[in-house]
């Protein structure tokens, strides 16, 4: 087995729950702009929504098609017109708020603290490479205590590049110190994390919480980050 000492974690969906903390920010701002009465008499309709944007928009986002300024309002925008709601202003003051309380929130997936605990114990390097943003990525892990963990966290803001172009992890093993033999990528995101690690020359770790099917043959699979114990 190869002698790793450095383990570049991506943050949302493979240790931040993504998908829980945006739930509970969409129905603070639900509630706060009453959009019962103006959007949807049913939240969970408009969630359900919000996350089918987000996640394309956020494909468009990585392939570099739109901005980072753009996501942030377009997925609130194309969510409201789906309900028949052309309202630019709405959108941006809706996608401000979210922004201001989706990173407090500190919900993190099952085993996430201890299997950072173990590898910090084992005296392994713990780093983050995400296509987040600086300053929200930053508060995600201050609010729900990863940052206890991490040695570097390399965001597409600070590289000037995007998972999974080869840059953002070159980028990456320069800021760690880190060489190409002692260092693995874990991620959930089989374009971005897996697809992206390997073109670089990076070992993986799939992070496979949601079983799915792939051609894509990373180093190891695991359905749960307690199974990181068997391989570190």
């Amino acid at each position: 087995m190869p002698a790793y000492k450095h383990l570049f974690f991506d943050l949302d969906h493979t240790l931040w729950d993504f998908d829980t903390n945006a739930k509970y920010s969409l129905s603070e701002i639900y509630g706060e702009f009453n959009l019962d009465k103006n959007v949807t008499p049913v939240f969970d309709d408009f969630y359900q929504k919000y996350i089918y944007h987000n996640e394309i928009l956020w494909d468009r986002y990585q392939k570099g098609f739109i901005t980072a300024d753009e996501l942030k309002w377009r997925r609130m925008w194309r969510t409201l017109l789906d309900f028949k709601i052309g309202d630019e202003e709405l959108a941006k003051k809706l996608s401000s708020r979210f922004l201001e309380i989706l990173p407090v929130q500190k919900a993190v997936f099952p085993h996430t603290i201890e299997i950072l605990e173990y590898l910090t114990e084992k005296k392994y390097q713990v780093h983050l490479i995400t296509n987040g943003f600086e300053k929200t990525q930053w508060s995600k892990i201050r609010n729900s205590g990863l940052d206890r963990f991490i040695t570097h966290m390399i965001t597409s803001e600070a590289s000037n590049s995007l998972k999974p172009k080869k840059e953002i992890f070159d980028y990456a093993l320069n800021k760690a110190g880190a060489s190409l033999k002692e260092s693995i990528m874990i991620g959930d995101n089989l374009e971005a994390d897996i697809q992206g690690a390997m073109n670089a020359g990076i070992d993986t770790v799939f992070v496979n919480h949601i079983n799915a099917v792939t051609d894509i043959k990373p180093t190891y699979t695991v359905t749960h980050l307690q199974q990181l114990e068997a391989i570190f």
